[in-house]
């Protein structure tokens, strides 16, 4: 019985997987697309970030046309300043 909602659940992952490639594929140039394999490739959380952030955007209509790769990298540069941010607080 869990083999088989092991399997469903894999079934459904793997769909998910593939809508949102053809959707990144839509919403990239082919070179943005590259970058974005890449950083996956090194940094997958930081993919997964900027997935989800371009899937937001693509969601709510902000993307009028494809983005490029010089777009790519200040998206890039946003999301990975936020996560390099510091706070330090002294008591």
């Amino acid at each position: 019985m869990s083999e088989t909602l092991d399997a469903e659940k894999l079934q459904q992952l793997q769909q998910i997987e593939a809508l949102k490639r053809q959707l990144l594929t839509k919403m990239l140039s082919k070179e943005a697309f590259e970058r974005l394999g890449r950083v996956k490739t090194v940094n997958p959380e930081l993919a997964g970030q900027l997935e989800l952030y371009l899937l937001q955007m693509y969601q709510a209509g902000q993307l009028k046309s494809k983005i490029d790769d010089s777009k790519m990298k200040e998206i890039l540069r946003a999301l990975s300043s936020k996560k390099r941010e510091t706070r330090i607080k002294r008591m």
